[in-house]
């Protein structure tokens, strides 16, 4: 979407045609499908139709799904049809990663897109109501295991504790027997956090009910259970895996070479060994050369990748050098919640609280402002009170 934008600011209608090709006539952003799936944002809030975002007579959008990419034919198939292009720009997102883990792919429910954190969503309160009706439902029918201590899952359990106490509510359910568990296998949650930030967010999800299980590593994961470290079993209604994401399958189908699951792309953003075809976002390795290890694979990242992309094609276009790549931080925001978050900003300057939760809803509204502006901001934008 952001690559799509700049080019549409960067080129002139008779420069290029620009076809963008999405599986959904919506585009949704990922880093909010957390509140979709606890049921503290509506889906549709969630979303924008991207017909609102570009003008069809100067993008040409195609709804339908990629099955391949034909790098040496330039051709892209599609479930429906197929596309030939001069260059191609690969951002087909991520996959749930379950790192071989015994039952998790059949038996955990995942946050991957709008349907799927929905399911989460409703799965939970039919918990809540199927408890209060029927007499022979158990306590652990409403406890619900979160696996992965990362930023999803973290933010997701920070949702949680903000929506059980209403169902609890809603229902008339004593309070005291949901369960809301994160599970983690790592010594810690929130890997790459300063370790004031972490202590922080742990103590103020612990305030609010959330229970922490670290160092556990999950052995498998049942229809209504987790096993942990050396057979303890833990029960629940609802688990929801959250411990890992992979680049989409369709690069490696696509026969570009592949690391733990995504293409580590030369500096300009280019697939290794071709000149037209970029890959960004969640399929890609963006290396950090100073350092020796990749870039974080951040949103943050996704978004200046769509900078640097246009800017290159433009530059292919036009004869110029090509930029490199280089990742401008300016600082990570946890949510832990509505009212509450960590986290640091431009040179490492630290938040907690309301004022950490404020600057978390200004960076999700910078994003829909450089996408559509001041209408999308005002039709999507993140104004819930404290």
């Amino acid at each position: 979407m952001m690559t799509t934008k700049r080019l549409t600011q960067k080129l002139g209608a008779e420069e290029a045609e620009i076809v963008l090709v999405n599986k959904h006539n919506y585009h949704y952003q990922t880093t909010w499908l957390h509140e979709i799936a606890a049921g503290t944002r509506n889906q549709n809030q969630a979303r924008m139709m991207i017909s609102d975002v570009f003008n069809p007579n100067r993008v040409r959008l195609i709804y339908d799904s990629v099955v391949e990419v034909k790098k040496e034919e330039n051709r892209v198939i599609l479930e429906n049809s197929e596309l030939t292009y001069d260059y191609l720009v690969v951002s087909l997102g991520f996959e749930s990663n379950t790192f071989g883990i015994k039952g998790m792919e059949k038996n955990a429910f995942s946050i991957l897109d709008i349907e799927t954190s929905r399911l989460i969503s409703e799965h939970i309160e039919y918990k809540f109501a199927k408890y209060k009706l029927d007499p022979k439902a158990k306590k652990e029918d409403l406890t619900i295991l979160v696996g992965g201590g990362g930023f999803t899952g973290i933010e997701f359990v920070g949702e949680l504790a903000e929506r059980i106490p209403k169902l609890c509510k809603k229902y008339d359910i004593d309070p005291s027997i949901p369960r809301i568990i994160n599970v983690e296998a790592a010594p810690t949650i929130l890997p790459g956090f300063n370790e004031e930030l972490v202590a922080y967010a742990k103590q103020s999800l612990e305030d609010r009910g959330v229970e922490f299980r670290i160092g556990a590593k999950i052995q498998e994961c049942k229809k209504n259970s987790l096993t942990v470290n050396d057979g303890e079993e833990i029960n629940a209604g609802t688990i929801v895996w959250t411990g890992g994401v992979t680049g989409n399958s369709i690069l490696s189908k696509s026969g570009f070479e592949i690391t733990k699951g995504k293409v580590t792309v030369n500096d300009d953003l280019r697939a290794p060994n071709t000149e037209n075809i970029f890959i960004i976002g969640d399929c890609a390795w963006v290396m950090n050369e100073a350092e020796g290890r990749p870039f974080p694979p951040t949103a943050q990242a996704a978004m200046q990748h769509g900078d640097i992309c246009a800017a290159n094609i433009k530059a292919l276009l036009h004869n110029e050098a090509l930029v490199p790549f280089v990742f401008d931080d300016k600082g990570t925001v946890a949510s832990l919640g509505n009212k509450d978050a960590m986290g640091t900003v431009f040179s490492g300057t630290k938040l907690y609280g309301k004022s950490a939760s404020a600057m978390k809803k200004v960076i999700d509204n910078r994003y829909l402002f450089l996408l559509g502006g001041p209408k999308l901001i005002l039709k999507k934008g993140k104004f819930r009170p404290f």
